[in-house]
């Protein structure tokens, strides 16, 4: 028998509960900012997945001084010299920060190896070293949290059509994308052989159901809050000073600065 398809979030319940999540990640900075805590996060998946929109249900809210989005493009012919794990490690977190993975070193597990953008041993390679980078992180100190969106391939086509439609998100699609569609299946093997070599106790993966994308961010985010010890750090106390009286100041004359035209006005 089929499963039985679980009902959308209701936009009300998704915008309440999504606020009062987003709250609490403020409150995480300021933990990890008061603790001087390292935090990374990675977001991987299919395309049309739902992570960079979750990503910024995610950040909406942070200092980006605290809380970056690293989406690194493909590598340069430099840095395709370099250990592969290398361009990755001069974006982790300092004391104090929050860094998101829009995509990572995962890469090479997924679309460098099934476009063939690496070599069998280069990919076999990785696999092997990936788990212990990530142990060598982990034992520095370093909160990691990996987080795989999973998609069906029905609704991550309804997706792309979408795309091809929306002016605002045609750029999100590019032939790679549209060559994921005959590649569902190596994709799919793909991912499953990178969980068998890097879902580790030191840092296992967790799926996220994405064909909700409501649910996928409500459940994606409160699951990170709920896997750091974080806790309420008491805002310092401000007040607003006195608005001091005038000195003689005069405002320049309008007419010497060149304004905006009003665009609003005409709506």
């Amino acid at each position: 028998m089929a499963e039985k398809k679980t009902a959308r979030v209701p936009l009300a319940a998704y915008e309440r509960e999504l606020l009062r999540l987003q709250t609490e990640l403020v409150k995480l900075q300021e933990w990890v900012r008061g603790e001087g805590a390292r935090v990374v996060v990675i977001f991987e998946g299919r395309d049309a997945a739902g992570k960079g929109g979750t990503i910024k249900r995610v950040a909406e809210h942070l200092n980006p001084r605290v809380a970056r989005t690293v989406a690194l493009p493909k590598p340069t012919e430099r840095e395709r010299t370099q250990w592969y794990f290398q361009r990755y490690v001069e974006h982790l977190p300092a004391a104090g920060e929050i860094v998101l993975f829009d995509r990572s070193w995962y890469n090479r597990a997924g679309v460098e190896h099934v476009m063939g953008f690496c070599t069998k041993e280069e990919h076999q390679l990785f696999l092997r070293q990936c788990p212990i980078f990530e142990r060598m992180l982990v034992e520095e100190g370093l909160l990691l949290r990996k987080y795989w969106f999973s998609v069906s391939d029905a609704e991550q086509q309804r997706r792309f059509r979408r795309r091809l439609k929306d002016p605002t998100k045609r750029w999100k699609l590019s032939p790679m994308d549209l060559e994921s569609i005959s590649r569902w299946e190596a994709y799919s093997r793909a991912k499953d052989e990178m969980l068998v070599h890097t879902d580790i106790a030191e840092s296992p993966w967790f799926v996220v159901e994405s064909d909700d994308k409501r649910r996928a961010r409500l459940n994606m985010i409160a699951h990170l809050l709920g896997s750091v010890p974080y806790h309420d750090v008491p805002p310092a106390v401000l007040e607003l000073p006195a608005r001091p009286a005038s000195t003689g100041y005069v405002r320049p004359p309008r007419d010497l600065q060149t304004y905006v035209p009003d665009h609003a006005a005409g709506l």
